[in-house]
């Protein structure tokens, strides 16, 4: 496999210019292989998620030119002592140390750093977050505000850590000299019990309840089952709130959902605003990805930025994956972006997408429109049967793999009739907004069954 490898890194060298591939590829070492694996090895953390975030869909494509489709790519943090075999591979042959790419500003608060990125202007307002959003300026901008604590609630990728940290970023520029902390819950267990171990705990607790002025905590799913750490966090919330102090917690799960939960954390937590931050509905998701991609200064044509949203509706995350994956095809393999691509990249993204069965998504719109499976499948052409129809048939061809005639035999209905009522609720979803909303609410419904 390390042979196999090596054939990879020929063709990247063919599509990359010579200073990224020396900064980002060559210092990458083979580790070890499995059935469908390959293990890379990274000099350190920073190098290992820029390498993802940047390079992944171009090296699964490399990967598949050599015979290796299918194969996952895991990347490892080497040891200091093999970092040292291949520090001569980090230069440009001169000896002289490669600059890396400007980075985003990183604002300090505590021991951890904010992104400077993250800030209210650049983030996206649509129905899905309207509250969250408001409430957290509110918050930051101190204006009479009448809550000093605040609970996002939202699952991976839809943007509580840029609303968290767009807190901490606001107020630090109105008040430089405000003592604010941002960390995780992970983080603040671990560093507790390096204090105690370490016969520094008053240290400990001094810097969270007294050296502190806004606490952002992150992920509260994290403490769960952890008992003495919920405990100190307790202590440290009352001593806080006592103080009129602000905190800002995330977590993908409501307090009291999280296992192991003390109901005296729990009754902190609830006396929160808490806010809740859904996925994305199609406008905002097409607001995104014309966002970032102005900040990516990448040409995104407007029936390729509604494909993309249309089809991309997992989280934030993913939109930005795919503008990543454009981007690199783009400029690496000198691809004009356009539908096809776009097409390409979907495939890619979401391959196990299309997991639902027509008969299951017959039953859920059945259910849905109060119709049974015989009117469904009829000639009839009333509203309130051809409606329900249409959508049906819009979903098999989104969530099914399934021919034109497939699909149109469970019907009973011709291929261009299938053809025709897809394309109609598809051209309606972007004018119609009562129809958007159903056929998203459908949408959750059939992604929450084959999940």
């Amino acid at each position: 496999m390390e042979i196999a490898w090596n054939s990879v890194k020929e063709l990247l060298k063919e599509v990359m210019d010579e200073k990224s591939y020396s900064l980002w590829i060559k210092p990458l070492r083979f580790l070890d292989s499995g059935e469908n694996t390959i293990c890379l090895g990274c000099p350190n953390k920073f190098f290992r998620n820029w390498v993802q975030e940047n390079y992944a869909s171009l090296f699964q494509m490399q990967f598949s030119k050599a015979g290796l489709n299918g194969h996952k790519l895991i990347f490892k943090i080497l040891p200091n002592r093999e970092l040292k075999a291949q520090i001569h591979n980090r230069g440009d042959g001169n000896g002289r140390q490669l600059t890396l790419p400007n980075m985003p500003k990183k604002i300090r608060a505590g021991e951890k750093y904010l992104n400077s990125r993250f800030t209210f202007d650049r983030f996206v307002v649509g129905e899905c977050n309207e509250f969250a959003y408001s409430v957290s300026r509110a918050l930051a901008n101190d204006s009479h505000c009448p809550y000093n604590s605040l609970f996002l609630l939202a699952k991976t990728g839809l943007g509580k850590s840029h609303l968290i940290q767009a807190i901490g970023n606001s107020i630090l520029r109105k008040r430089p000299g405000a003592k604010v902390l941002y960390i995780t819950t992970e983080d603040f267990t671990n560093e507790m019990i390096y204090a105690l171990r370490n016969n520094l705990i008053d240290q400990f607790k001094n810097k969270y309840r007294k050296m502190c002025d806004i606490l952002l905590l992150e992920e509260l799913h994290f403490l769960s089952g952890k008992e003495k750490t919920q405990i100190e966090l307790g202590y440290t919330l009352d001593s806080l709130f006592n103080d009129e102090k602000k905190v800002i917690f995330t977590s993908p799960l409501m307090p009291e959902e999280i296992p192991g939960m003390k109901k005296m954390l729990i009754s902190r937590f609830a006396s929160s605003v808490i806010t809740s931050i859904e996925k994305p509905g199609f406008h905002t998701r097409l607001e995104i990805l014309k966002q970032k991609a102005r900040e990516g200064k990448i040409s995104l044509p407007e029936d390729v930025a509604q494909f993309l949203a249309e089809n991309l509706t997992q989280d934030i995350r993913q939109l930005e994956g795919s503008l990543d994956s454009l981007k690199a095809n783009s400029f690496f393999l000198k691809r004009k972006i356009n539908g096809d691509l776009a097409q390409e990249i979907v495939k890619q993204l979401i391959p196990a997408k299309h997991l639902a069965t027509v008969e299951d998504i017959q039953k859920i719109v059945c259910k849905y429109f109060k119709i049974d499976m015989e009117a469904l499948k009829s000639k009839s052409r009333k509203k309130i049967i051809s409606y329900p129809r249409s959508i049906a048939i819009y979903l098999c061809r989104r969530y099914t793999d399934k021919s034109l005639e497939f699909i149109g035999r469970l019907f009973n209905r011709n291929h261009s009739t299938i053809l025709y009522d897809g394309e109609k609720i598809k051209k309606n979803i972007k004018i119609d907004e009562n129809i958007r909303k159903e056929v998203e609410f459908l949408c959750r419904k059939i992604e929450d069954r084959v999940a």
